[in-house]
């Protein structure tokens, strides 16, 4: 018989023959005029003098790295309903190549990525796809030289069609084989009848080419960008009409900072108003000053909630912190953390009494970067009857709200919401110097962007410190030198562990991506776990 095969090769040595499984025999395939099925199992043959294995339950494992384990399905096998792949993710091979010699016609390229980018979302698998090219047109067909490099859902890399050229790039595999662990519906693993061939290949990085976001929460598409920022918008305008529904609360009260947080969180709770008919006036917005509060960001909050229209008032609580202060004996030159976490108690108190006298409830203006930092006070802006911006990492609420500023249809919307996007962020419980913002948060626990960073590829995928590093070092290059992300990455890893205590009694809050801290659904952590292993990790960078 002769079989349509696919020969994988390891420095000069065949280490194994796959022999294709479908054979397509209709339109212009006639592959069974020439070819045959392959047969079922294994065994060994002779090929030039040595004993190859030939069939198709042949998984090839390195020895290097226990994660890269690959099989092979050809062309046809990967169009069919019941492919190979499925069984070979399976019995554990992570990668899935596909050697092919379909020809091209007009729309075939675009249903081809789409069941590439399927298929490797579906079995959690890295797919590599070389199509036959420059040469090979003969007669009536002609091919277009297509090359996809998939994982996990994602097109990582793709060759112009009859450019002549292929597609390169790294696959993560410990990003694959973690994303199966964590998928519990994954199938077991069931390797009878396979054999495992092992081979080895070098581990060294000098060539790494793989793209790596450095702001990994957004889209860098600006179309796509608009359009997930719009479905966001919408997913905490949902829960949140929901629980007002299921309440019946007659408000809605926000503490409006005149920051980036706070103006998400009311913007999305009039979106919230608007879907259930009600007047934006039963959205409560409360400005509380005190000592650190400057004229911009007062200013700004009340110009917000004027041009929305939504109830406003301000509750100057410098007299009641100090009042507080004489009765537990601090001083109100004391800057210390007593000092700061007395005004947050404060205005989560004064919104609390606001919301119990109208009827209402308080909505959390805390976004997820925060969460993950502990940069909160507990019982202080950490507590809510409902937090909107739960799972909103800090870097993605700059862009929510630059997109409701673009898409507003008021222009003293548009303006507040700029100058907003302007001010440095801040939690502004320490005196302004010369009327200007004194305290500037990412002074004090580094970068939000390297910390989203550091979040989303420890929490959605947990790589470890030096993982992480390795990446973030590839992704901010030219932006942060290796010591500043060594720094800001051991603050992470310390607070991340030492705050998890915050995270375990979370309002409730809508999830709207893949991260997410709550106690309740994605994230379990022992309030007490120990940090020692991780640190030890990120002090040896």
């Amino acid at each position: 018989k002769i079989f349509n095969c696919a020969a994988v090769i390891n420095k000069g040595k065949v280490l194994g023959l796959v022999p294709k499984k479908n054979l397509p025999n209709y339109a212009e395939y006639y592959e069974r005029r020439q070819f045959t099925p392959a047969p079922a199992g294994n065994r060994q043959i002779d090929l030039f003098g040595e004993k190859v294995w030939f069939g198709t339950n042949l998984i090839f494992t390195c020895r290097e790295n226990e994660d890269f384990t690959f099989a092979v399905e050809i062309c046809e096998d990967m169009w069919v309903p019941d492919t190979p792949a499925t069984v070979h993710t399976a019995a554990g091979a992570v990668i899935i190549a596909n050697p092919s010699a379909g020809d091209e016609t007009v729309g075939k390229a675009d249903y081809r990525r789409v069941l590439l980018k399927a298929t490797s979302g579906k079995l959690a698998c890295g797919y590599i796809y070389a199509g036959a090219g420059d040469g090979e047109s003969t007669t009536d067909l002609v091919f277009a030289g297509h090359c996809i490099v998939a994982e996990n859902g994602t097109i990582l890399a793709q060759s112009e069609l009859f450019s002549g050229e292929g597609a390169v790039t790294d696959i993560d595999v410990q990003r694959l084989a973690g994303e199966r662990r964590r998928i519990t519906t994954m199938p077991g693993l069931h390797d009878d009848g396979y054999e495992r061939i092992e081979f080895s290949v070098s581990t060294e990085t000098e060539h790494f080419t793989r793209y790596i976001p450095a702001r990994p929460f957004i889209p860098e598409n600006r179309e796509k960008r608009h359009d997930v920022c719009s479905d966001i918008l919408n997913m905490q305008a949902a829960g949140l009409k929901k629980r007002i529904e299921h309440t019946g609360c007659k408000t809605c009260v926000v503490g409006i900072s005149g920051g980036l947080d706070s103006a998400l969180a009311l913007l999305v709770t009039v979106r919230a108003m608007d879907s259930l008919n009600r007047p934006r006036t039963d959205t409560v917005a409360v400005t509380m000053p005190c000592f650190g509060t400057t004229k911009r960001t007062k200013s700004n909050a009340q110009l917000l909630c004027e041009a929305l229209g939504v109830s406003f008032s301000e509750v100057n609580i410098t007299d009641s912190v100090r009042s507080h202060f004489k009765d537990i004996g601090q001083s109100d030159t004391d800057f210390d953390v007593t000092f700061e976490n007395s005004q947050a108690r404060e205005r989560t108190q004064v919104l609390m009494d606001i919301a119990n006298k109208s009827g209402g409830i308080v909505i959390g203006t805390g976004d997820l970067s925060e969460l993950a930092l502990g940069w909160a006070t507990y019982n202080g802006d950490h507590m809510s009857m409902y937090g909107v911006n739960g799972s909103i990492p800090k870097t993605l609420v700059r862009y929510l709200v630059a997109h409701c500023a673009e898409v507003a249809d008021n222009a003293d919307v548009t303006k507040a919401l700029e100058d907003i996007l302007a001010t440095p962020v801040s939690p502004e419980l320490l005196p302004a110097k010369d009327g200007e913002i004194s305290q500037k948060t990412e002074d004090l626990v580094g970068p939000y962007e390297l910390h989203d960073f550091f979040l989303y590829y420890i929490i959605r995928f947990g790589f470890g410190p030096k993982k992480v590093y390795f990446m973030a070092k590839k992704a901010f290059n030219g932006e942060y030198d290796d010591e500043t992300i060594k720094k800001w990455l051991r603050t992470f890893v310390r607070r991340f562990f030492a705050q998890q205590f915050k995270r375990s009694c979370l309002p409730d809050g809508p999830k709207v991506g893949t991260v997410t801290l709550s106690p309740r659904g994605d994230w379990r952590m022992p309030s007490d776990a120990s940090a020692k292993m991780w640190l030890d990790e990120a002090e040896a960078l």
